[in-house]
């Protein structure tokens, strides 16, 4: 039985990979959804203890991850949404799992497309330089364009009730300059010709991570 490792991104607690995790199980897959370095055990707990997360960026996220994965027998599959499909990315040029799913992911190094959508769904963390050390959440009404821009109020609220968490802002200020920064935590190794497969989806729709992204970043493996 082959396992898989689901990676959530910002915002959004490792529960909601719960349906996900239900999914694979009946076609003869493992799931599991490790939480963020200082995520609480439920949403409600992670936004009680916003500062619990505090701090971290996109290297000590994946080596927490690393870490995870290594306690497997064999490398597992990686499944990442956003800053997760970032982290999936950097794990699967590493060699550390055999074959990653990025879902909508955040940008890596060399990616240029930044459309005022992804500019406005980031504002709320990168519109004050402290936020970098901060944990920092969405409001009902940001939740509801960065996420839920697709749906009705009523459901996009109720997914914010039950997933919506705060999370550290560092890792999107270190998205934000990877371009001007020689050493990045956002690069990855795409040169890698010993890894595994790796799948990349971009949601039309998507606001958080606008579909020119993501197809930004399949074109730097495709070089």
């Amino acid at each position: 039985m082959a396992d898989i490792v689901f990676i959530h991104g910002l915002w959004i607690s490792y529960t909601a990979w719960q349906p996900w995790i239900a999914h694979v199980e009946t076609h003869g897959y493992r799931g599991i959804a490790p939480r963020w370095l200082g995520e609480g055990e439920s949403a409600a707990e992670s936004r009680e203890n916003p500062d619990a997360q505090a701090g971290y960026g996109i290297e000590a996220l994946t080596e927490h991850f690393t870490a995870v994965i290594e306690q497997f027998d064999t490398p597992p599959i990686a499944i990442g949404h956003s800053f997760g499909g970032l982290i999936a990315q950097k794990l699967l040029g590493r060699g550390k799992v055999a074959a990653a799913v990025a879902v909508d992911p955040a940008p890596i190094k060399c990616v240029k497309p930044l459309p005022p959508a992804q500019l406005r769904s980031a504002f709320p963390v990168l519109s004050n330089p402290r936020n970098r050390g901060r944990a920092k959440a969405l409001t009902r009404n940001q939740f509801r364009y960065g996420f839920g821009n697709g749906l009705d109020a009523e459901e996009s609220d109720a997914l914010w009730e039950r997933w919506s968490i705060p999370s550290p802002g560092k890792p999107l200020f270190e998205a934000a300059i990877a371009n001007f920064s020689p050493h990045s935590p956002a690069k990855v190794d795409v040169e890698n010709s010993t890894r595994g497969p790796l799948l990349i989806t971009g949601g039309t729709l998507d606001h958080t991570v606008p579909f020119v992204s993501a197809q930004a970043t399949y074109k730097q493996y495709a070089r």
